[in-house]
This record gives structure tokens, sequence and C-alpha cells, in this order.
């Protein structure tokens, strides 16, 4: 027992032969995020319900994991078990990365965008990707809304589209599915509410400019 009431063998060892033998299940994922979350000690239970998975599903995916030793097991009084991420593990900080896909994709959207020499009035993104429900073969959904002295077919502005369309497969291995308007068709996508629009408004996660429940309000 450690001082700090881990017994060292649960502890486990990584197989360095077989080294993704420690990734990512949908359950072990789920479980993975939950405690890569926080730093708090989290029984079973709390995982599962946590995780959204059965209880029967955390406990094997926390047996999986801590016997790679990526998860910590330490007992919590009976025959009760408490359990962390091992942040010390050499999987620890990619399985940290995996967990925050979404916010590190919306992090590098917000840079690309903030280079662009023409910039929107307005970029989003939304659908699958905005509620993080999306599979393999989700697009990543970009509303990006254009200047009204900016033609559609203006060299620099459809240049920055290229750009980003391009960069979205290498970053997630989705293809982009960007929606492209102008500021001048705002007023006439208030009044008809296209389903773009509605699923902009309903889960949108704004990129650069207003929010869009600001900029598809209805006006009196």
């Amino acid at each position: 027992m450690t001082p700090f009431g881990v017994n060292a063998g649960i502890l486990g060892a990584v197989d360095l032969a077989f080294p993704y033998t420690a990734a990512l299940s949908k359950t072990d994922g789920k479980v993975l995020s939950v405690l890569a979350g926080t730093t708090r000690p989290l029984g079973g239970r709390e995982v599962a319900r946590l995780a959204g998975v059965s209880q029967n599903g955390a406990w094997g995916a926390l047996r999986r994991l801590v016997g790679q030793g990526v998860v910590i097991e330490q007992p919590a009084g009976g025959r009760s078990m408490l359990y962390t991420l091992n942040r010390d593990h050499i999987a620890a900080e990619p399985i940290i990365a995996l967990t925050r896909l979404r916010s590190i994709l919306i992090e590098r959207l917000k840079e690309h965008l903030a280079g662009w020499e023409v910039q929107p009035i307005h970029a989003s993104i939304f659908g699958s990707a905005a509620r993080g429900d999306g599979d393999t073969e989700s697009d990543i959904d970009i509303l990006v809304i254009r200047p009204r002295d900016v033609e559609e077919d203006d060299d620099r502005w459809r240049s920055q589209i290229d750009s980003l369309a391009g960069a979205i497969h290498p970053w997630t291995g989705n293809h982009a599915g960007i929606a492209e308007i102008s500021v001048r068709d705002l007023a006439r996508l208030r009044r008809e509410r296209p389903t773009v629009i509605e699923s902009v408004n309903a889960d949108g996660i704004t990129l650069l400019g207003d929010e869009p429940s600001r900029l598809f309000r209805r006006r009196r």
C-alpha cells in the first residue's frame, strides 16, 4: 500500500508491444472522459451515472483501465472502490486530449478564422459537431456570413472558404459542410426560418461575431 492508500500492484503495466490496447472503446471513452474531467475519486456507480452507461459497462471499463494502469483504484471502505485517472501514465495526456477533441476543434476554427484577410460578419459551428453526437460519417457544419460589400465570387473570399474546407478534413477526418450566406440575406432568413437557421439557433456555437440568437431574432 502506498502512502496515499493505493495498492501499488493495482496500477498495472502498459503494453509497450501493443500500446493500442489502451485505446478507447465507446464505453471506455465515456468513462475516461468522466475521470479526465475531475481529480476527485469517484465510485463505480457515480462513474456510470456521469458517463451515461450501465453499471455493468462501467465496471467492465474500469477493470480494463485499471489493468492497463490508466486508472487508479483505491479502497473506500468495505468492498467499495474509488477511481481516478492516473495522470502520471504516459497515455494520460493523449487521453485527456481525446476527451476534449470538440473543444480543440473549436479553438482551431477560431484561430483559423481570426487569420482571414476578409473577416466574416459571423461564423458558427452547428449540427452534430456542435451537439457532440456526430460520428465518422458526419460533416462538420459551419455557417459563415459574408460582409455586405463582398461578393460570393470574390477571389480573396473564395480562397478563405476553400482554405477552411481544406483544413477541416485533415484535422478531423470529417468533411466540411459550409453554409455561406451574405449579410444582405439576413432579413429574408429571419422571416423564412430555413432548417439551417433553426439548427444554428438551436445548437450553434459561435466562432466569430454575434450570437446566432441575436443575429436571427425576428424583428418586429
